[in-house]
């Protein structure tokens, strides 16, 4: 466990519960709309702190899909023992 980057993590309560989010069930994928949905956050603000966690290392993508002329993010929470995979793959858009 990397007790700096965890630190750094929890300064703002809205990662923490990005993290126990992302957590759930052994660990979920989302993209950040997703989480600010359940979160009740707003996307700009949840954005924002999962780009945090994603520099920490906490978080990574693990998927990519376009969405009209943008590519929408799918994170999950990183396996503290196994680092960060920086795989990435991406979904088509639904038509």
């Amino acid at each position: 466990m990397n007790w700096e980057r965890l630190a750094r993590a929890n300064t703002h309560p809205l990662r923490v519960s990005i993290l126990e989010t992302l957590s759930v069930d052994n660990g979920r994928v989302l993209s950040p709309k997703e989480l600010s949905l359940a979160l009740k956050a707003p996307l700009s603000t949840v954005n924002y702190h999962v780009t945090e966690l994603r520099e920490s290392d906490l978080v990574e993508v693990v998927d990519e899909r376009q969405v009209r002329g943008a590519i929408e993010h799918f994170y999950r929470v990183v396996d503290s023992e196994k680092g960060p995979k920086r795989q990435r793959r991406r979904r088509k858009a639904p038509r």
